[in-house]
């Protein structure tokens, strides 16, 4: 079979699936963890600092500065991201509209009262681009990436919390909640695999582009939910928890 999916080995696809489920199994977890324990507001919105700090490093270091030296100075790096931040406000937008605007909301008020589908594609519109992106990370030959995968799965914990509170109130089952979490963590393997299958030989521009965009999505997608949130709930020691993630997931990179 021609091109780029000829060209993935299974193995190496079956690869790619494993670190994009890995990296939004979290899901699962904050899914269980929601179930079991109430977790206090301030705490939640600690980790989401946290998390967020992990993912502006990840940003700046895994995907815009590799996407920089990939792309040669071709002008894909300020396109992709222009794109990627775009569609990522597109799409916001028309989940908001659907009734998922907040599907972030640590006391899983505006789960509650918004629409099941559009908290359901919420989901997985924050989390596709990180799990293209680990798929993507996988064609370098130096294995995953350890600052990303800590990224994406710091991520997905607090959305998870949140949205399993609200769901609950909005009269879901346990059951139901928890295979919400598992098809998104299913979807997001897929999401990686997909990364890495359909860009396996692509060009270098081409490359740099989809690095571009997703950190555009990204950037968007925290500055729109994940931050404004930490801040609101995270109390006095948020921006402390942010620099923490930060300096965390640099260090990580720089040892990679």
């Amino acid at each position: 079979m021609p091109g780029a999916l000829a060209r993935a080995t299974v193995p190496a696809v079956g690869e790619a699936f494993f670190w994009g489920a890995l990296g939004s199994s979290s899901l699962v977890l904050g899914g269980l963890l929601a179930l079991r324990v109430r977790i206090h507001a301030e705490l939640l919105g600690l980790i989401m600092a946290f998390g967020a700090g992990v993912l502006i490093s990840a940003v700046a270091y895994e995907l815009v500065e590799e996407a920089f030296d990939t792309s040669a100075g071709s002008g894909g790096v300020a396109l992709g991201l222009a794109l990627g931040s775009l569609t990522f406000f597109a799409g916001d937008l028309a989940i908001d509209r659907m009734g998922g605007s907040g599907r972030k909301r640590s006391d899983g008020g505006g789960q509650a009262g918004g629409s099941g589908l559009a908290i359901v594609l919420g989901i997985v519109l924050d989390g596709i681009p990180e799990s293209i992106v680990l798929g993507l990370t996988l064609l370098t030959g130096d294995g995953i990436s350890a600052a990303m995968l800590a990224a994406v799965f710091l991520s997905n914990l607090p959305e998870s919390v949140a949205a399993t509170v609200g769901l609950r109130k909005g009269g879901w089952s346990a059951g139901r909640v928890m295979g919400l979490g598992a098809l998104v963590t299913a979807a997001s393997g897929l999401a990686a695999l997909v990364g890495f299958a359909v860009l396996d030989g692509a060009s270098p521009r081409a490359v740099a582009f989809v690095l571009a965009f997703a950190a555009g999505a990204i950037l968007t997608m925290l500055a729109d939910t994940m931050m404004p949130e930490a801040f609101e709930h995270g109390g006095d020691y948020v921006g402390l928890a942010t620099t923490a993630g930060f300096g965390l997931a640099f260090a990580i990179t720089s040892l990679e």
